[in-house]
């Protein structure tokens, strides 16, 4: 594969460029206000693209592909401008810390351990297929690198096949297993991103410590800044709401503060601000008890009004330039790979136990959509990595398997979604239609719900 980054010159001055790396002349105010007008024009339609099965994230990658540099220039980003990381980094953060803080852990309890076994077993199963896949299809590469891309397209996202976990059709079990994995596995992703970068920065000599000692710091330093911001944060917030010193509005404020701090403030102190927002979310949630699951609202919602700028980052960044060069085939068998035996396997094995249909096995290993932390892993450890080799493979394999997830989850999800639920339906007893409790879905799509509904199931 070709170099991620070229040499730098004696001064220091960067003489370098990364993979598909660009520096148009366009007009950025031009760009951003074309990029307003598609925002706007989609939340008009938003439900009746659903209907056509088409999400949010399709429209954005699209915009941001003709919109940037490979087509009509007028958003000119590179991979080397600051703001990108930064917007990208900090929607992360703030959809880690809403995720983290809401999910109700106790009402999986006493339900087979369904999210569980996805998230302890399926998960790291997945990234060691993942790895092993890699160092098979790219011959090579350091163990490091293949472990780093595994891990970087492990998570996934229930906004690109958000009809799975709204279709009623579809047992309350497994709607609720999806949404809890895909609110928690990307936080537990984080410190194994972490460790695989310092890892590979180390082995390729871009490193001046130990790998293991760096990483052990910023995930140390991390869980210290969660401490501090998330649990004391969230304690002040619950004895100041019994005290009828705050309101709605200043509550909505005051937890967007606190998640922008959780991860500026591990950063700001050498931590990893991913891993801050991830525990701070879960410490807050467990100081306020889950009392303040609506005022956080404000902070998922302003996480998904950015997720409209990363996806169009995806598109003008990573794909649109992803075309105009040399197409490679192994970028492409893995991200096919990835998206079918190194997840589905994986879920499989993890749910052995549950007694659950061949059917449900496939359909909950198929809906493993890699979205928006595939996005932002990739972009940081490029960031870490710009001088080593791997990056403009590291780029391609993501690209496409991030592509690929964003067209093909979206267009099955819905007619995957009831033809599967009406197949369950038909079987009567079985442990898919065990009694649970509706799953509180996150606010990653502004898309309507528009599928059928299926007779309630009485929470246990």
């Amino acid at each position: 594969m070709d170099p991620a980054v070229e040499s730098k010159d004696s001064d220091g001055d960067a003489a370098r460029s990364r993979p598909f790396d660009h520096h148009g002349k366009g007009d950025p105010m031009g760009g951003l206000t074309a990029l307003a007008i598609v925002v706007v024009a989609y939340t008009l339609v938003a439900s009746k693209l659903d209907r056509w099965w088409i999400s949010g994230p399709m429209v954005f990658v699209a915009a941001g592909t003709i919109l940037g540099p490979a087509v009509l220039n007028v958003l000119p980003l590179s991979l080397t401008t600051e703001a990108v990381l930064t917007v990208t980094e900090v929607t992360l953060a703030l959809l880690l810390f809403s995720d983290a803080s809401t999910v109700r852990l106790r009402e999986v309890e006493g339900d087979a351990g369904l999210p569980s076994r996805l998230l302890f077993l399926g998960l790291p199963l997945t990234i060691l297929a993942g790895a092993l896949v890699a160092h098979l299809v790219f011959p090579g590469i350091p163990w490091a690198a293949a472990a780093l891309i595994a891990t970087i397209l492990a998570p996934t996202d229930t906004a690109l096949g958000l009809a799975v976990v709204t279709n009623k059709l579809v047992p309350m079990r497994i709607r609720r297993a999806l949404n809890v994995e895909s609110g928690l596995n990307d936080g537990i992703a984080t410190p194994f991103v972490t460790l695989f970068i310092a890892i590979l920065a180390a082995d390729e000599g871009l490193g001046d410590r130990a790998w293991g000692l760096e990483a052990l710091e910023q995930i140390g330093l991390a869980i210290i800044a969660a401490v501090v911001v998330g649990y004391l944060g969230g304690m002040l917030m619950a004895l100041a709401k019994e005290h009828g010193w705050t309101n709605n509005v200043s509550e909505q404020i005051a937890i967007l503060a606190l998640a922008l701090l959780a991860y500026e403030g591990s950063v700001a102190i050498g931590g990893n601000g991913f891993v801050a927002a991830f525990a701070g979310g879960i410490l807050f949630g467990a100081a306020t008890r889950r009392r303040l699951d609506e005022p956080v609202q404000f902070t998922e919602t302003l996480g998904l009004s950015a997720t409209f700028l990363v996806w169009s980052a995806f598109g003008a960044l990573f794909l649109g330039e992803l075309f105009t060069h040399r197409l490679s085939a192994q970028p492409i068998i893995y991200a096919i790979l990835s998206l079918t035996v190194i997840r589905m396997v994986p879920v499989a094995l993890a749910l052995l136990a549950t007694r659950l249909r061949l059917a449900t096995l496939a359909f909950m290993g198929w809906f493993g959509p890699r979205g928006l932390a595939s996005v932002v892993f990739t972009l940081i450890a490029l960031e870490e990595i710009e001088r080593a080799d791997d990056g403009g493979m590291l780029l391609q394999t993501a690209t496409w398997t991030i592509l690929l997830s964003v067209v093909l989850h979206g267009v099955t999800a819905s007619p995957l979604a009831a033809r599967y639920g009406a197949h369950i339906a038909k079987r009567g007893d079985v442990p898919e239609q065990a009694p649970a409790s509706e799953p509180r879905i996150r606010l990653r799509d502004l898309a309507g719900r528009h599928a059928p509904e299926a007779e309630p199931q009485k929470p246990a």
